[in-house]
């Protein structure tokens, strides 16, 4: 990334930080910005902002950011990479996390509730601590720092990554596999969570601008904004929809521990939370949807990121953003492999001016 300066001073370089979660932009963060940098804002909203990959991408850029994500673990990252500008986990911090302590009382939800689901009997009894451990902090900043580095371990410890199925089984089964790593899965979670710690510290860091992160439905988000940076939820051409709560409500409800048990689906052999189907996961709902969207937000420059095969189709969504747009241009990004996916579709860009 080129150096940026702040008041004639050189701000260090900041790397992008690593993810496995499904849907983000990680590897093409650099293709976007090559497509939005001639653009003319100095204020940005990312609208679904998941991972923040593309957030903090444009934190390094030295632009205004503002983020937003309806799912509250989300919302704890853009709080950790995007809002928080001079909040770390400090050695003594990351020692405190890591062990238990006699004026603390610790819980025992996930240890009852998710045996043999996700993770082993020991690695349940440390989630149970951990958590409690992050509760107790009361700088709501260096919570979101440690929740950050909690949920990429736990990320990294799933077989796909995700939440979707109880498959303990997998990491132990004998078996020649085509997927993941064991010697990552079976690596102890405190080995983890020193390593993500440490990236998210060097993730942190201040542009010189009031950045701001948002938990709410995007509908609901108010202000100006000089550009919109949309990436929803994807259906497929066969009308499934990524419900990205169904996938990461493991991780979701760590930050909603207290009352977790009262939202459990307990017909799941999983555990999924009671969850309404989303709009922009409904396929007969999608196209109104983006039509809201866009009307929404027509004073700005709005930028979608989106699949080629997916619905409505790249020409229905440019129809929809031209209502509002008199400039709509589409650039794409051959050959791009998505994780989980055997579909070859492409990652599209419109940019409506």
């Amino acid at each position: 990334m080129s150096q940026l300066t702040l008041q004639g001073e050189p701000l260090k370089v900041h790397h992008l930080p690593t993810t496995r979660y499904q849907g983000s932009k990680s590897k093409i963060a650099n293709w976007i910005w090559n497509n939005i940098k001639s653009l003319k804002f100095n204020s940005a909203l990312d609208a679904f902002g998941g991972t923040g990959i593309i957030g903090y991408l444009l934190k390094t850029k030295g632009k205004q950011v503002f983020y937003n994500d309806i799912l509250k673990f989300n919302y704890c990252i853009g709080m950790a990479l995007i809002e928080n500008d001079s909040v770390k986990l400090s050695r003594t911090d990351i020692e405190f996390l890591l062990n238990p302590h006699n004026e603390i009382t610790y819980g025992n939800f996930i240890q009852d509730t998710f045996c043999n689901i996700y993770y082993t009997d020991e690695e349940n009894k440390w989630l149970d601590m951990v958590i409690a451990n992050i509760m107790s902090f009361d700088d709501f900043y260096k919570k979101a720092v440690a929740y950050y580095a909690l949920f990429q371990s736990c990320i990294i410890k799933r077989p796909f990554n995700l939440f979707h199925r109880k498959n303990l089984y997998a990491r132990f089964a004998d078996v020649d596999r085509s997927f993941g790593n064991k010697a990552t899965w079976d690596k102890p979670y405190e080995c983890h969570f020193r390593k993500f710690a440490d990236e998210i510290n060097n993730c942190v860091f201040s542009n010189g601008m009031e950045n701001k992160a948002f938990n709410l439905d995007v509908f609901d988000v108010e202000g100006k904004f000089d550009l919109i940076y949309i990436d929803t939820p994807y259906i497929s051409k066969e009308g499934v929809g990524v419900d990205y709560l169904d996938f990461y409500h493991f991780l979701e409800r760590i930050v909603n521990y207290s009352n977790w048990g009262e939202m459990i689906d307990y017909k799941t052999k999983h555990r999924r939370l009671k969850n309404g189907r989303s709009m922009w996961c409904d396929k007969n709902k999608i196209y109104e949807a983006f039509n809201k969207l866009f009307k929404k937000f027509q004073d700005s420059i709005l930028v979608v990121s989106y699949r080629s095969d997916g619905i409505p189709s790249i020409d229905e969504l440019k129809d929809i953003m031209q209502k509002y747009k008199s400039n709509v241009n589409e650039v794409k990004f051959k050959n791009y492999k998505y994780v989980l996916s055997n579909n070859h579709s492409q990652e599209c860009l419109l940019i409506g001016i």
